[in-house]
């Protein structure tokens, strides 16, 4: 009862530092004021969100080689206490150039720091039949930020001033993210969950523990990179600009309520795939994701008025909520869950890649053609893509991920 109540405890630190470090997915509300009020073109607001991703992605990656050695909680308290630090700097940050530095750099890394160690300690406090529930409560705190954190962050800059906004939310985050953090540990090496079920994912002998070297021989880490990659380009073309969108699609002026509904049901897209991937499987529920997201970038050209904005936003959030509850348990269902910190920020640098491409396609879109119908157009090419790649890899589901002896743990191999 009492490691019940303690992975319990882990389950929720994790979710409310990812609540304090989501500030990642409301930067539409800032680009939005950046844009009006300082008079930043599209692409030099849109810079310091892409660098911030690209940031996250190559920091996650390092933290997840650190954690892996050292364990989590030294690597957390540094993740937050830099995604204050640089939320505090940006306050101070009066150009594009400043402001890329501090949100981009600084807030960028210090949040893939503290992310890349939340969902490896939680899945190792419980079952492998229940990964992907974890995973996808781990992340709603992250996607559920976004439902508090818009309307404050326009009551802050509407009050204060962008500045201020960004000096009180580093506070606040270094107040309440940074003791949290020093709750966060790995089990035991001798703590084995109850519950010992197979992951659905896997009906065939596989090799449980693979390092780096060995996922990037296998086949599904590539077809896993590149699904990661297209289908987050979609999403966070959508959640970075979702305000600007209806602002020039439906001359909405406060628009702060739709990363709202975005938040929601990206909260709700990550929960429920996290149970669908414990039930039909990882693939099966990726696949359901990418059908959904193609037909919203079909009908988006064609959403009209607040409820319409509302609906692209809803379907949107579900769809890019699905991400990060499956991938990561995908990722640890291939390769175990020993070098899971490195494995999984390596599958991760696929969306660092993704921040490039969405949110430049939009900028590009919206300056060139004075809508974002040209990024709706590319959005359904990549995720036609994505969707392919996903149909070739369930057909092929039962052939288990390979390596030579060298890069696996062969005293690890098990039947599922």
């Amino acid at each position: 009862m009492k490691t019940l109540n303690r992975a319990k405890q882990i389950l929720i630190a994790g979710f409310c530092i990812n609540l304090c470090i989501g500030i990642l997915f409301t930067w539409s509300v800032f680009k939005k004021a950046l844009v009006m009020d300082l008079g930043w073109s599209n692409a030099e607001a849109s810079m310091p969100y892409t660098i911030a991703i690209v940031t996250f992605s190559v920091s996650l990656l390092l933290a997840g080689i650190i954690q892996d050695r050292f364990g989590p909680r030294n690597v957390l308290i540094a993740g937050t206490l830099l995604s204050g630090i640089g939320l505090i700097a940006s306050g101070f940050g009066t150009t594009p150039d400043m402001l890329t530095v501090s949100f981009g750099l600084i807030a960028g890394g210090g949040i893939g720091f503290a992310y890349a160690c939340l969902a490896p300690a939680a899945m190792k406090w419980f079952a492998p039949s229940r990964r992907g529930l974890v995973n996808g409560l781990i992340a709603a705190g992250f996607g559920l930020a976004g439902v508090y954190l818009a309307p404050l962050i326009t009551t802050l800059i509407e009050g204060w001033g962008i500045d201020k906004a960004f000096i009180f939310l580093g506070a606040a985050l270094l107040l309440i993210a940074v003791p949290l953090a020093c709750t966060i540990t790995n089990p035991p090496a001798d703590y084995r969950p109850a519950d010992s079920a197979a992951p659905s994912d896997q009906k065939a002998p596989v090799r449980e523990e693979i390092n780096w070297r060995g996922m990037m021989k296998t086949p599904q880490f590539y077809g896993l990179w590149f699904m990661y990659l297209c289908a987050s380009s979609t999403g966070l073309m959508i959640i970075g600009n979702i305000t600007s969108i209806a602002a020039v699609q439906t001359d909405m002026e406060g628009a702060a309520h739709l990363v709202v509904i975005l938040a929601l049901f990206n909260t709700f897209g990550r929960v429920a795939a996290g149970w669908l991937n414990d039930r039909i499987g990882g693939l099966p529920t990726l696949g359901i994701s990418f059908v959904l997201q193609i037909v919203n970038m079909l009908m988006f050209p064609y959403y009209g008025g607040e409820m319409g904005m509302m609906l692209g936003a809803a379907l949107a959030g579900v769809s890019y909520g699905t991400l990060p509850a499956v991938f990561p348990s995908l990722t640890a269902n291939f390769y175990g869950l020993k070098n899971y910190g490195t494995n999984y920020g390596v599958v991760y640098t696929s969306w660092g890649v993704s921040g490039f491409i969405g949110p430049i396609i939009a900028a590009f879109a919206v300056d060139s053609t004075g809508t974002y119908e040209l990024a709706y157009v590319a959005s359904v090419g990549i995720m036609a893509v994505a969707l392919a790649v996903c149909l070739m890899m369930a057909k092929a589901a039962f052939k288990k991920p390979t390596s030579d002896n060298s890069d696996i743990n062969i005293d690890a191999v098990q039947a599922k």
